[in-house]
């Protein structure tokens, strides 16, 4: 199995991390909080929105967080959402399956995706760069009682922030399916995303602790 990352989407995160690329779609301000901005665009297929995540996460270093968002061990321990997470091998290719617990009565939703980090050097700016997106195969059949989520696509690019802290663009989209109104699925990733950026700067406060 071939990697289905290319070149040029390695370089378009790190293009959005010195310069966003907001121009010439409807992408709109939703919400400003703890220096970080969460923009939006509607996506008219699905009635979804496309988020894109831009700010500065203090005191967390740049190696560190990517560390901490490629751990899935430690995150289980700190995403009070993930109730299982694990890599397989498959093909060639790791594979990552993720289920995520819903609020009652809504069924959980699963995952299965592959990702990608490098470590880039850009012009003399060291770049680390991960991208997930979501993948279909027969070692990983649906189980019943859970939503499989077919389209998922997530990118994070992180650098340093001059001082001790990161420098961070997030890309985000994910149709989790079922009869879930958009209005709220759109409201819980306007607050899901800060707070898991959040979690996951605690997480590293912590990730050099732990035992």
């Amino acid at each position: 199995m071939e990697s289905c990352f290319s070149e040029e989407q390695f370089r378009e995160v790190c293009a959005e991390l010195q310069q966003p690329a907001l121009a010439g779609a409807d992408w709109q301000l939703l919400v400003e909080t703890s220096g970080v901005s969460i923009y939006r665009l509607l996506d008219q297929q699905s009635g979804l929105y496309e988020y894109k995540v831009f700010g500065i996460l203090k005191d967390c270093s740049p190696a560190l967080l990517a560390d901490v968002y490629m751990d899935l061990d430690y995150r289980k321990q700190w995403d009070q959402y993930v109730k299982e997470i694990y890599e397989k091998e498959c093909n060639g290719e790791t594979v990552t399956y993720w289920e995520m617990k819903y609020p009652f009565p809504m069924s959980n939703r699963d995952y299965v995706y592959i990702r990608q980090r490098r470590d880039l050097n850009v012009e003399g700016r060291k770049i680390h760069v991960v991208l997930a997106q979501s993948i279909s195969l027969p070692q990983f059949p649906e189980k019943s009682g859970v939503i499989r989520v077919n389209q998922y696509k997530q990118s994070l690019g992180i650098e340093s922030d001059g001082k001790e802290g990161s420098k961070v663009f997030m890309y985000h989209f994910d149709n989790p399916g079922g009869q879930i109104p958009s209005w709220l699925i759109n409201w819980a990733t306007k607050n899901g995303l800060p707070n898991f950026l959040k979690d996951m700067v605690k997480a590293c406060q912590n990730y050099l602790n732990k035992t």
